[in-house]
Order: C-alpha cells, then sequence, then structure tokens
C-alpha cells in the first residue's frame, strides 16, 4: 500500500459521512473518523490532516486505513481485544420491538436515537436492523372484514382464479374513480446525470375522469372505458361493452362491494343476462380483486407523472397505455388456496398473488 494512499469515496459513502458531519447526535468519535476520511479523500496528507483534525498521525492513518480496507463498515466502534462483547443483535432487536421510553415523547426509535440510549453507533443499529429486516419508520395499514359471509366469498373468488369454469371467461372488473387531469405551472424538467426529473409542487386541475377496466385473468387482456361519473348507468354501460367483446360465452366476472355493482337496474339486467354471472369480493377485501394490480401498475407508468391539458389527453394517454399493454399483456397469477388465505383473513394479509 503507497505510503498515503488516497482513499476513493463513493457519492452514497460521502452522503452517509457529510450527514453524520451534520447531525448534533453523531458521536464525536464517528464524526472525527468521517472527517479524516473526507479529508484524505480530497488529497491531504498525513501531516494536513493531523492539524485540522486534531488527531495524531497514528489515528489518521489507521482510520485511513480501516477505511480503504473496509469501506464505511470499518469506521464503526469494535471492541478492544480481550474484552467481551457489551452488547449482541437480539438485545439490539429486543430495544428496537419495544416503545420508546415516554420521557423521550417519541412514536418509534431511529437508529441515532437507539445508539445513543444504548451506547452504541448508530451504524451498528443500521446495520443490525438490515440483518433481521427490521424497519422502525415504515408503518403500514390494514383493515378487518367482516363480512358475515367471508369464508363463501373469499372461496368462491379463489376458486375462480386457481380452477376456472370450463368454457367459460373470468374476468375480474372495477373502476379507478375520480383520475385528475393534472397540468404543472411550468414544464418539467428533464433527468439529466445525477438529477431525477423535476417538476413543480404546484399544478392546475382540469377536470377529472372514471376508468372502468376489466382485466381477463387468463391472459392479462384489459377491456376499458372512460366515464364522466361512476353511478350504476356507467357501470351497466360497461358490462354490455365488456358482454359485446366477448360474445356467446359465459363470463364470471369478479366484482366489489360498491352499491352500484348490486343496483336493482343491474341486477334487472343480469337476470335477463344469465351468461354472466358477477362474484363479490367480501366486505373490505377489494384487494382480492386483480385487475387492482393492473391499477397500480397504469398509476405508476403513465398517470401519476403525467402532464395532462384536459381530460381528453387524460383519457387518450391511458387508452394508448392499454392498447399498448394488450400488445404483450401477462397474466397475474393466484398463489395462495382459500384455506391458506382464511386464517389471516381479519388480519390484512394482501399477498396472494404473483406476476409472470
Amino acid at each position: 500500500m503507497p505510503r498515503n494512499p488516497v482513499p476513493v469515496v463513493s457519492d452514497s459513502d460521502r452522503a452517509v459521512m457529510e450527514s453524520w458531519l451534520r447531525a448534533p447526535s453523531t458521536p464525536a468519535g464517528l464524526v472525527r473518523r468521517a472527517r479524516i476520511v473526507l479529508l484524505a479523500a480530497e488529497g491531504l496528507g498525513t501531516n494536513d490532516i493531523v492539524e485540522r483534525v486534531g488527531a495524531t498521525k497514528p489515528t489518521v492513518i489507521a482510520w485511513r486505513n480501516r477505511y480503504l480496507a473496509e469501506g464505511l463498515a470499518g469506521l464503526d466502534d469494535r471492541d478492544k481485544p480481550g474484552r467481551p462483547a457489551q452488547i449482541d443483535d437480539l438485545d439490539i432487536v429486543n430495544a428496537t420491538l419495544a416503545p420508546p421510553p415516554a420521557e423521550l415523547g417519541i412514536t418509534h426509535w431511529s437508529s441515532r436515537i437507539l445508539g445513543k440510549q444504548l451506547g452504541i453507533s448508530n451504524v451498528t443499529v443500521a446495520k443490525i436492523w438490515k440483518r433481521w429486516g427490521l424497519k422502525p419508520w415504515k408503518l403500514e395499514t390494514f383493515k378487518f372484514s367482516t363480512d358475515p359471509e367471508l369464508e363463501a366469498k373469499v372461496r368462491d373468488v379463489v376458486g375462480l382464479y386457481l380452477d376456472p369454469p370450463e368454457k367459460a371467461v373470468v374476468l375480474s372488473i372495477d373502476e379507478k374513480s375520480q383520475i385528475q387531469a393534472l397540468d404543472r405551472t411550468a414544464p418539467m424538467l428533464p433527468i439529466r446525470p445525477d438529477l431525477a426529473q423535476r417538476w413543480t409542487h404546484d399544478y392546475k386541475r382540469n377536470g377529472t375522469t372514471t376508468l372502468f377496466a376489466a382485466l381477463e385473468i387468463a391472459t392479462g387482456k384489459v377491456t376499458q372505458a372512460c366515464y364522466p361519473r361512476h353511478r350504476s348507468d356507467e357501470f351497466l354501460l360497461f358490462l354490455k361493452k365488456v358482454v359485446k367483446a366477448y360474445p356467446r360465452i359465459d363470463l364470471h366476472i369478479v366484482v366489489d362491494n360498491y352499491a352500484t355493482h348490486k343496483h336493482p337496474t343491474v341486477n334487472a339486467w343480469l337476470a335477463k343476462n344469465p351468461r354472466v354471472t358477477l362474484h363479490f369480493t367480501p366486505t373490505s377485501g377489494s384487494w382480492m380483486n386483480m385487475v387492482e394490480i393492473f391499477f397500480g401498475i397504469i398509476t405508476r407508468q403513465a398517470i401519476r407523472r403525467g402532464v395532462f391539458h384536459s381530460v381528453t389527453e387524460l383519457q387518450a394517454a391511458i387508452t394508448r397505455f392499454i392498447d399498448a399493454w394488450n400488445e404483450n399483456c401477462h397474466p397475474f397469477t393466484w398463489t395462495k388456496t382459500a384455506d391458506e388465505i382464511l386464517p389471516h383473513a381479519t388480519g390484512g394479509q394482501r399477498t396472494s398473488f404473483t406476476r409472470h
């Protein structure tokens, strides 16, 4: 190794070390080590770093070489030779799972606060959190299903996905309502090296539309229509469009419990069209409607970052995306049986499909 090797610091490592320098809660020792490495990366020699940091030569050389050999992990505190470890993974995991003391006035742990509480580096805490898959900053929601017909509906819908009836088509239908045609107050700035695409935080509303979509379970093909509202009238119009797209074949359609799906006019039409059967997901179980997966995809890829000067432009963008989707469509494969789902049905488990 050269006498004064210059560390090559990645952008991510530099960002971490600079955050240590800014944070008042960072242990003084960790701040000093980060400064040593960052100054060495600028090409400063050992004597210059000693003068700026106020450390000894052996200290500067040791931490510079430690970073060269191990990266950020090398800057962490270590037990001295012969000294037994004071804290292990299980201690940190248990401390993380316990609520913070009331006197701290916080709702959940951060790596810095927990590290300070335990007298260890926040880097150590973060590494153990990663190792054990702990994310105290993350919060997810769930909702209990109180449907008295929960089991029957789960078995009905899952049965259609896993064992569809012969000589019939299974479809998943739902509405994505109130999609806004948003226009930004200034042109978007394009992506550049080291710069993300940017837009203004304020926007102009140019109206809304509702997307009705029918996902064919076997192929992933989508039939769609956009209407200004999502009443039973529009739902019935869309049902008629779907029936026209699939002539002379029985249709089994999965829908949620929205009132428009059970309107008397819809029921009257169904009575006259016996080849169409609606299957309802449980209350608070719309996640079982597989078209929701497609809604997530079109939102991320075509709607959320779109700029639309009118509802017509928004509807045209939706149609273009779905036309392109249907050219290369693929099914979403349901993988969980009803017996696997039901024990967790009141705990919000929603991972019952995979994408192929």
